[in-house]
């Protein structure tokens, strides 16, 4: 469904009036259409700010080059802004974040990007050494909201000294356009799991066999997708009921169709059979399927309960077992589950749901040290307002009061999350398990 607002305020009659009224006027944000690109900052104005003593500068700028990024602060326009902040350690070291931002703020272009690097607050050196650290991340998050309106992205990393060399993956995720949803958030970057043998930029999923469950339709099928984008060979999978939807995504993008319902007891067993038959193993798992059954706890039904817990935690903690187990899931592979901010947040009518995704954000924290070992990543997404099938059932206003409550000012795609989950889904990603990534054009609910 079109954004009524961005629609009137491109009406030239019309737009005078919007704006008397003060309504938002949402940028059209820019997406990419394609895969990966080698060079995805050629063309682009890029400045990168170091903090004194900083350690990431280095690793920084060979990441911005390597993408074909020219640094230099020559242009009107910002369209990459880089900051090394890992030198901050006292109070008086964020007068850095002043004197690099400041100037600069009306010349960071429409849908421009911000990358800041923060030291880890647990590598720090004293309690007021990881006050200063952990304060960056509020300083980041006010920026979004400052910049948002023009579409302007705004992301943290807390980066390990001994993890600054896995810092090129998220700077082209988070410095390009792939990360159009993704603002306000703050990563941890650290050397929890061990190096993939290969770093593809391009065709960065080729070779691998990918698992996507809840696939028929919204944010699984832009997932299954993006993934076979890649190069993946993505098998989607879904209950009977959507089979129609899921052959139908599986025709278009070349997947492979697997219908099942994962709450069944010998879902687990069967997911595995059919990898271990037909691949010899797997590679990524992305736990999309999901219900919702939403009522006030006063007036729940016990089966509610027990079909959104038993679907949304209970079946993904029991496939994950069985694939660990038997090793089906290979070395260096991937978990994504799908979280949400009601997870984060809470939400009325939504006790069982919520309890569910906060729980998920718990498990890939769980289990991302467990994995480890054989070098992989457990992560999970949290979307906020997607625009779906299910949004466009709403209520006019309830819909764009949700779309509104964001530093974007706009909803936003399913592609947008399912770019995110993608990224966690590279050899790229290495450096990021264990964390929780909201998609929500940084959402002013579960800030």
């Amino acid at each position: 469904m079109s954004d009524i607002l961005m629609s009137l305020n491109r009406n030239r009659a019309i737009a005078p009036i919007v704006k008397a009224l003060g309504l938002p006027n949402p940028v059209p944000l820019a997406r990419a259409e394609g895969g990966y690109e080698a060079q995805p900052f050629a063309g682009k104005m890029v400045i990168l700010g170091r903090s004194e003593n900083g350690y990431a500068a280095e690793h920084l700028q060979a990441a911005l080059e390597n993408g074909s990024a020219s640094l230099s602060d020559s242009g009107d326009n910002i369209d990459i802004f880089v900051l090394d902040a890992t030198g901050c350690r006292a109070p008086s070291d964020y007068r850095v974040l002043y004197d690099s931002f400041h100037p600069v703020m009306r010349r960071i272009a429409r849908n421009g990007r911000v990358f800041i690097a923060a030291p880890l607050p647990d590598e720090a050196d004293g309690p007021v050494a990881s006050a200063v650290a952990r304060g960056i991340e509020g300083f980041s998050r006010a920026l979004g909201k400052e910049l948002g309106k023009k579409g302007i992205c705004v992301n943290l990393a807390y980066v390990a000294r001994d993890a600054v060399s896995r810092l090129e993956g998220p700077v082209r995720f988070f410095c390009g356009k792939q990360t159009t949803y993704v603002s306000g958030q703050a990563v941890r970057v650290t050397s929890l799991a061990a190096k993939p043998d290969v770093l593809p930029w391009t065709q960065a999923l080729k070779g691998k066999v990918a698992l996507v469950t809840g696939s028929g339709r919204g944010i699984g099928m832009a997932t299954a997708e993006r993934l076979a984008q890649e190069g993946a060979q993505v098998v989607c999978l879904d209950i009977p009921s959507a089979s129609d939807a899921l052959h139908d995504t599986c025709i278009r993008i070349g997947a492979i169709p697997l219908v099942m319902d994962i709450a069944e007891a010998d879902a687990p067993r069967r997911i595995a059979a059919f990898f271990k038959d037909r691949f010899g193993g797997l590679d990524i798992v992305v736990h999309n399927a999901g219900v919702t059954r939403d009522r006030t706890l006063a007036n729940m039904k016990e089966h509610y309960w027990d079909m959104v817990v038993n679907v949304n935690l209970a079946a993904i903690a029991a496939i994950d077992d069985v694939l660990l187990s038997q090793q089906v899931l290979r070395d260096e592979g991937r978990i994504v589950c799908l979280s949400s901010i009601s997870g984060i947040s809470g939400n009325i009518g939504q006790t069982n749901y919520a309890a569910s995704k906060a729980a998920l954000i718990g498990y890939v924290a769980a289990l991302a040290p467990q994995a480890a070992a054989r070098a992989i990543c457990a992560n999970a997404v949290a979307p906020g307002f997607i625009e779906t099938a299910m949004t466009d059932a709403m209520p006019f206003i309830p819909r764009e009061v949700g779309r509104r409550l964001n530093s974007l000012l706009q909803g936003g795609k399913p592609r947008d999350a399912a770019e995110l989950i993608a990224f966690l889904c590279t050899p790229g990603a290495f450096g990021i398990s264990g964390q929780t990534i909201r998609v929500c054009g940084q959402g002013l609910m579960g800030a």
